[in-house]
């Protein structure tokens, strides 16, 4: 058969086209793998909800955490139409709070959030701002300087004694301890006549209930969170019964907050000096004297952030500290033996006699690595576009810090499942701020302001547990069957009561 030139030239047509448009193609190639590469590695996500089908909310740092292991220590994803990051690495916590903390310091404005703390107007959800600023000045200055922490000394020895009483008296009828409430009790009795001049065991029993479930409703996302600008998304967190729960649990807590500021205002006689003030009798103070501008709305907002995060983080510690000492018999044996040799035969361990015990220090650090009180810590919010480990980050993205995954990364810690103390003995690594491989309380600006007070409550009571009792399981139990499954919620409890069988050891 005969070509003609015309026919060739057809034939030569596509395959000329096709060798023209291969640097085109290619460029086009790079240009969507280099936008790609902007965003950091995540599962891809479904219209409309994102990655929430990926999730589990009520084990949220878990369900981020094992994301973390298939797609590195940076991870993109969508809660419905939210960007968002999780951060599971000592070196990208350092970047976010430190190099670039100015950046990662704001909080979201999410709807459970913003009700309960009176639209920001408290420290710890509010957004990053000129007020935000003085409220924290107020918290360290006035409310949470090492000073004030040390003036109520005796009101944490006071009911820690009380507890120890208790428990003694259990032992003496071969009762089990019901830890897990015991220790929130304590802990929230402190912060009640810490910060209000309250002791009223019934009151604090109920408020001790409504808190557990205002964490849960708290910690939950809202529709109106989820698909912010859809019409009527708002009517579906009321249809669903999600507004309804999350307004009777603040209105509970409303009236409590002005039941307490009207005892404070209406004294019939004046307090004596020799009681000192509370965190109310401050915030009146400084309201009065005009230092700051308050309202009635931010003493509240400050009452919720001191009820919040004053009471179980520091009993989920000790619950959680328990634990592992339990199921670690050689571990417990070594703490009880340095605590009770350290404080000799007094009776009783004082906030004097903490500093001296070395490796019971070592045992709270390994805990606090383990079981992290508030493992994602509190969401923050990106400010401003920015660029972390090579990835854009948008203006506007919530960014999780998993303080659990941090904890057990094995790039920073040797056997990081096991549970042992010894590991910080001689080490300078601490939870203050500046050692990133551990960051309970988190660092930067928003580190937690009530850090300092929390631990003091945490190793007093330990310490006393330890050196009082001889610790042991209630009949018919076995040490493997002390599970570590957790509460929904932002602070890490466990979901089954820890119940111990107490023998006084003096």
């Amino acid at each position: 058969m005969r070509l003609t030139c015309k026919t060739s030239l057809t034939m030569s047509l596509p395959i000329l086209f096709l060798v023209l448009s291969l640097p085109l193609l290619y460029l086009i190639s790079k240009i969507i793998q280099n936008k790609s590469r902007l965003n950091p590695p995540g599962p891809v996500g479904l219209p409309i909800i994102g990655n929430l089908h990926q999730l589990d909310s009520s084990n949220l740092h878990t369900s981020l955490w094992n994301l973390s292991k298939s797609y590195g220590p940076l991870v993109s994803f969508h809660i419905g139409f939210i960007p968002a990051i999780v951060i599971s690495s000592a070196s990208l916590a350092k970047e976010v709070f430190k190099t670039q903390d100015l950046i990662f310091c704001s909080r979201p404005s999410l709807v459970g959030q913003q009700k309960i703390s009176y639209n920001g107007l408290e420290v710890i959800f509010s957004p990053y701002n000129e007020y935000w600023k003085e409220m924290r000045k107020i918290f360290m200055v006035h409310l949470l300087a090492p000073k004030r922490v040390l003036s109520f000394r005796h009101i944490r020895e006071d009911e820690v004694s009380n507890a120890m009483k208790k428990i003694r008296e259990l032992g003496v009828s071969s009762k089990t301890v019901n830890l897990s409430k015991m220790m929130m009790s304590v802990t929230s009795t402190i912060m009640m006549r810490v910060g209000f001049s309250k002791r009223d065991e019934q009151k604090i029993t109920e408020v001790v209930h409504r808190l557990t479930e205002f964490q849960a409703i708290v910690a939950d996302f809202y529709f109106s969170d989820l698909w912010a600008g859809l019409p009527f998304v708002g009517l579906i967190d009321r249809l669903s019964g999600k507004m309804r729960r999350l307004d009777k649990s603040f209105r509970y807590f409303d009236a409590l907050y002005e039941e307490l500021i009207d005892e404070h205002l209406n004294r019939e006689t004046p307090k004596p000096p020799e009681e000192g003030e509370d965190f109310i009798d401050i915030l009146l103070r400084l309201k009065k004297d005009q230092l700051f501008n308050l309202t009635y709305d931010h003493i509240k907002g400050v009452i919720m952030d001191v009820l919040v995060a004053g009471t179980d983080t520091s009993s989920a510690t000790v619950v959680w500290a328990m634990t592992a000492l339990i199921k670690n018999p050689e571990v417990m044996k070594k703490v009880q033996n340095e605590v009770r040799t350290v404080v000799g035969e007094k009776g009783r361990v004082d906030e004097d006699d903490l500093p001296k015990l070395i490796y019971m220090k070592a045992v709270v650090k390994e805990v606090m690595r383990l079981y992290p009180p508030v493992p994602l810590l509190v969401p923050r919010e990106t400010t401003k576009d920015t660029i972390l480990n090579g990835y854009k980050i948008k203006q506007k993205t919530i960014v999780f810090i998993n303080a659990l995954a941090i904890g057990r990364d094995p790039k920073s810690w040797d056997s990081p499942e096991e549970f042992l103390p010894e590991r910080f003995l001689g080490s300078d690594i601490d939870f203050k701020g500046n050692n990133f491989e551990l960051v309970p309380f988190g660092s930067g600006r928003r580190i937690c302001p009530g850090m300092t007070m929390g631990m003091v409550a945490v190793d007093l009571l330990l310490s006393n547990l330890l050196y009082l009792f001889d610790w042991g399981l209630p009949n018919g139990m076995k040490i493997e069957d002390i599970d570590y499954e957790v509460l929904p919620g932002m602070t890490l409890h466990r979901r089954n009561a820890l119940c111990l069988l107490p023998h006084a050891h003096f």
